[in-house]
């Protein structure tokens, strides 16, 4: 069953939880585009809602890309969803500018848009947060074909009374296309963001690190993200891709990536573990590829998570 939608290919998505519902957050684009590979630049973000993750109400669209050459003019895509003080929800989303039709070159940067209910949306100007040169990669630095710096993730930290935000970045250093990290902003008051240097080195064999997620289960932190077999490189190379985690200390803090562990493959993608109303957790995650290799889309029903022995994040088996 899952989320699906019939003339849209679905995939990237995030959740928020209102105490009532779960809100879901998902990219989508029109089937009538002709491949899938072009949805990217045709992405916007729709809205459902659920009360046991499993059936959806769709809401439609939550608000529209920008004006053509703004930060998000090309795309809307990943993001997260919080919560502030203010009671105001927040929901910190990548802008995308390809640079022209026929290139793949283009520059993400962190947008934010606020609600008071999750249904209603207003677009901040933006972008608010986007690649510090000195720490990252930025375009034409290197072969890699865009600027990235996107699918935010953000959260409180009581002890230091800051807002964290992690993200899909690469770094300005190390061995291509090895690069993949995770790079930190800081904030205040989720209004003026502050880009500090990455958390994570390069050389793990990562070219990107996406759809960041820390979540505790069973009382400790575990960090998801995804990189599909396409991306692994250096020790990783050759190896299956898919959804991937690791289990952390006190966030943010230092990750080192070569101790990651592929917890689903590639047949599924941008996984998020969600908790019903019972605090189990739960995997959702967009449906990538089937079989003979095609793109497949919509997001699934939930998968158990399990923590093994070692104290990595397992699931039930998958058919």
């Amino acid at each position: 069953m899952g989320f699906n939608l019939a003339d849209h290919w679905v995939w990237d998505f995030w959740l928020a939880d209102d105490g009532e519902q779960h809100h879901l957050f998902y990219l989508h684009a029109p089937k009538s585009l002709g491949h899938p590979d072009l949805r990217h630049r045709n992405a916007k973000i729709g809205h459902a809602t659920s009360t046991d993750l499993r059936n959806w109400t769709n809401h439609g669209r939550a608000f529209e890309p920008g004006l053509p050459g703004s930060f998000d003019g090309s795309a809307t895509w990943t993001g997260s969803v919080v919560r502030g003080p203010d009671r105001l929800w927040r929901m910190f989303y990548t802008g995308s500018r390809f640079l022209s039709a026929d290139s793949n070159a283009n520059i993400e940067t962190i947008g934010l848009a606020t609600s008071p209910d999750l249904f209603t949306w207003s677009k901040q100007p933006g972008p608010i947060c986007s690649a510090d040169p000195q720490w990252y990669e930025t375009l034409g630095t290197s072969s890699w074909p865009e600027e990235a710096w996107r699918d935010p993730w953000v959260f409180w930290k009581q002890a230091d009374q800051r807002w964290h935000m992690l993200v899909t970045a690469r770094g300005k250093d190390g061995t291509e296309p090895d690069r993949g990290v995770m790079a930190h902003a800081t904030s205040p008051d989720l209004k003026s963001w502050t880009v500090q240097p990455p958390l994570s080195a390069t050389g793990s064999g990562f070219a990107h690190l996406e759809v960041f997620q820390v979540v505790k289960v069973d009382g400790r932190n575990h960090l998801l993200f995804c990189c599909d077999s396409a991306k692994l490189v250096g020790a990783r190379a050759g190896q299956i891709g898919g959804v991937w985690s690791l289990p952390v200390g006190d966030m943010p803090g230092p990750v080192d990536f070569r101790q990651a562990r592929l917890l689903v493959d590639e047949r599924l993608y941008a996984g998020r573990i969600a908790m019903d109303r019972q605090g189990a957790p739960w995997l959702l995650a967009f449906r990538n590829v089937s079989a003979d290799g095609e793109f497949v889309g919509g997001v699934s029903d939930p998968i158990r998570v399990l923590t093994d022995q070692d104290g990595y994040l397992a699931v039930e088996t998958m058919e």
